[in-house]
């Protein structure tokens, strides 16, 4: 048998040529990529226009009005519907049908058919944005809307309507009881949705009445959240680890009439609680049939009743109340309406659901494992009940179990945290050390960032295209690398969105190129889940988006982000207390700024600024991210307000530090001695037993964080801790932000011995 050949149409030098042609195969594509890396080490030469950083600028859009929304006349598999059956302008939003995917030239897996539906006007300019400047500074940015506000009805509809519209359509996917998955149809989730509604009117709840549910994310939290609206009523939602003194605060202040439980842990809490306020609020509990019990309980109310309540709300009637995670404090209940989520819905569906649908050519479905206590989880419900969008739940965060969930499910996009993606990288390159390939893994991430790079310029009309010798780069690591990232997200993953809080440039670039493009947005409880994104067509790592169709964003003068649109919530509720009037723009306590197309970029935080005694203004949000993104470090804390200098509290992974010191060995000198960190490096102290190996690799990735900011900002000093940051010891919110009082009250002492 004849020996395989490999042909390379590419310039290489002639030694380069001469050892591969005597070279197996296998050693010639190791060869092939080392070369590539020495020879093409500088991006610019291959994206072409300008960069700011990492982040690609573009021309503004052409000034143009949005073209008014279509009325929603084509579903999945459908016929065009009779006239009649059509939704009114409330709920009118514009599809497509699902498209065939043409071939296309090269071997992108990003660009390419983000480009086919880029060659599509109405999609490429379908969300202009307009920019005010004052100065030459921009100051605001506002998206026309894509869908008027509602001026009628509410989400209790959303399930009947679909049901009318599309009632065999596949719209959710739930759990059998003895695993799997099972189908349900428009018809059947509004049937259900009916039956448990006249339950909850059978159980005493009345117009406005609010239920308290705590629970993870399952199917019957999103059937339980319909039902409230259908009955006239609305959920208040508890994260299933919430105190039992958090979840007592939020009985008695939401002034519920009736609780949910998911199980007995559940159930304990809250019982708890209501004895607490001295109420007799009545508790049901999931995992004892309480959906069934209140399907038969409902039997005995009839039809009009429902009819009735549904046909009394309206876009201003209350849909939820949610209260926040309380970082600086007690939580608040924010009033959110129909309208807020209504107007969000529409308009996100708008601009991002056609342009995925072009790209893909398939019906796109998502698997839900944010906390639906979380007002982004919310969101995506409302979204893909709105839009009949396929999704299904699953109750976790963690990748190890959210994984076969996924690779089950078969989910074209996601919409997760910064943590999932960064403990995606994370085990993806503690397997390929486990099997002896870090090195490939971290050359398959540098070609990646590059390639991604390229292509984003490409995208957007800036660059030439992707040069032959990365292309080819790439394609061999998507066979070695990426391919494998893809899996670990289900393998049909193509987009994701990332919210709750600011993600590395780099991992998003990471993913990019590894076939995922992720885009993240910005968004409060109070602004009804994300006021910015970055559009599907035009995305800028490194910003979180211009504004959404139908919003605003102006940056104060000390720098503060104000938003304004139809989602922002009507105020903060007070027991008691008249409904709050709505504000028009809403002060978030974060500092940004805007680029000149009116891409936002957070900056930091305006009451977690640190103002060191030299009067050096910090910002450790952006540091924090940097040093969490590193496999060893768990969670880590930026001090050094009023302190001579900045200094960092760092936890670690345990998992990560074992398979770490499992997989490199260490040497006498590492024994003895840290490696050398780049300058400025830090000086590292440890509160627990800390390998040298381990703090020397700690005290490299301090410094690469050390290289990005200026001296006076850098990070001087840094302890190794104890124990962790978790939900349980009260220092993260559930959405995994750090409680930041709550973490340097735990270890001041810590803290005090980086100053001394």
């Amino acid at each position: 048998m004849s020996k395989p050949t490999i042909t390379l149409d590419v310039d290489l030098a002639p030694d380069v040529m001469m050892r591969l042609r005597a070279s197996s195969p296998q050693d010639a594509v190791e060869l092939l990529l080392r070369d590539h890396l020495a020879a093409d080490r500088h991006t610019r030469a291959h994206t072409g226009g300008s960069r700011d950083g990492d982040r690609f600028t573009g021309p503004a859009p052409s000034p143009r009005r949005a073209e008014p929304p279509l009325p929603w006349a084509e579903l999945s598999n459908q016929p065009p519907l009779p006239a009649r059956n059509l939704p009114s302008s409330k709920f009118a939003t514009e599809s497509l049908p699902w498209a065939n995917p043409h071939p296309t030239q090269g071997s992108s897996l990003m660009a390419h058919p983000l480009a086919r539906a880029a060659r599509a006007a109405h999609l490429r300019d379908r969300a202009p944005v307009e920019v005010l400047r004052e100065n030459d500074r921009v100051v605001e940015a506002r998206t026309p809307y894509l869908v008027p506000p509602p001026d009628a009805g509410s989400l209790a509809d959303l399930p009947f309507r679909n049901a009318e519209l599309a009632p065999d359509t596949e719209v959710l996917t739930k759990r059998r009881p003895g695993g799997g998955w099972q189908p349900v149809t428009a018809r059947q989730f509004a049937d259900e949705v009916a039956a448990t509604a006249r339950g909850l009117i059978a159980a005493g709840v009345r117009p406005g009445g609010r239920i308290v549910l705590m629970s993870r994310t399952r199917y019957e939290w999103t059937l339980l959240d319909f039902a409230a609206w259908a009955a006239g009523a609305s959920l208040v939602p508890v994260y299933p680890t919430s105190s039992v003194e958090q979840t007592e605060w939020i009985v008695r202040d939401s002034g519920a009439v009736l609780a949910v439980a998911e199980d007995a842990g559940t159930a304990e809490a809250l019982t708890a609680a209501i004895a607490r306020t001295g109420g007799t609020v009545t508790l049901w509990r999931l995992d004892e049939d309480a959906i069934a019990t209140l399907g038969t309980l409902g039997k005995a109310v009839p039809d009009g009743e429902l009819t009735q309540r549904r046909a009394a709300l309206g876009p201003d009637s209350e849909a939820t109340l949610i209260y926040t995670s309380g970082t600086t404090g007690r939580p608040k209940g924010c009033l959110l309406t129909h309208a807020n989520f209504l107007t969000e819905a529409a308009n996100c569906h708008a601009m991002l659901e056609p342009v995925f649908t072009a790209a893909t050519g398939e019906a796109p479905s998502t698997l839900l494992f944010l906390p639906l206590a979380h007002v982004l989880g919310r969101m995506i419900q409302v979204t893909c009940v709105f839009g009949l969008i396929r999704f299904g739940h699953s109750p976790s965060l963690k990748p190890a179990e959210l994984r076969p969930d996924l690779v089950a499910f078969g989910a074209t996009f996601l919409v997760g945290v910064p943590y999932l993606f960064e403990k995606i990288h994370q085990l993806g390159r503690a397997e390929a050390q486990a099997k002896g390939a870090v090195r490939v893994f971290d050359r398959a991430a540098e070609v990646a960032v590059r390639y991604a790079r390229a292509e984003l310029a490409a995208l957007s009309g800036e660059g030439a295209p992707v040069p032959l010798s990365l292309r080819l780069a790439h394609g061999l690591y998507d066979a070695l690398v990426y391919r494998r990232v893809r899996q670990a997200m289900g393998g049909r993953i193509r987009y994701a969105i990332s919210g709750g809080s600011s993600i590395d440039p780099e991992l998003l670039l990471f993913f990019a190129g590894a076939g995922v493009l992720v885009y993240e947005g910005y968004g409060l409880t109070e602004t009804t889940g994300p006021s910015t994104v970055n559009p599907p067509l035009r995305p800028r790592p490194g910003t979180v988006g211009p504004p959404v169709p139908g919003s605003a964003v102006r940056i104060a003068e000390d720098g503060e982000v104000f938003l304004s649109g139809g989602q922002i919530f009507d105020g903060y509720y007070e027991l008691g207390a008249e409904r709050p009037e709505r504000e028009q723009w809403f002060a978030t306590g974060d500092l940004g700024r805007l680029d000149q197309d009116g891409y936002l970029t957070i900056t930091g935080r305006k009451k977690e600024i640190l103002v060191t005694s030299g009067g050096k203004n910090v910002s450790p949000g952006p540091l924090e991210d940097r040093l969490r993104a590193h496999p060893l470090i768990s969670q880590c804390l930026v001090v050094g307000n009023g302190r001579p200098y900045v200094g960092a509290l760092i936890t670690l992974d345990p998992e990560a530090v074992e398979h770490f010191l499992r997989q490199r060995p260490p040497t006498a000198a590492t024994d003895t001695a840290p490696a050398p960190a780049p300058a400025p490096a830090p000086e590292m102290t440890n509160a627990i037993p800390v390998h040298p190996t381990v703090l020397a690799s700690l005290a490299e990735a301090v410094g690469a964080v050390n290289s990005t900011v200026s001296r006076a900002e850098s990070i001087r000093r840094v302890r190794v801790v104890g124990g962790d940051f978790t939900e349980e010891r009260g220092l993260l919110t559930p959405s995994l932000k750090v409680r930041r009082q709550a973490v340097t009250t735990a270890y001041r002492r810590d803290i005090e011995q980086l100053y001394t």
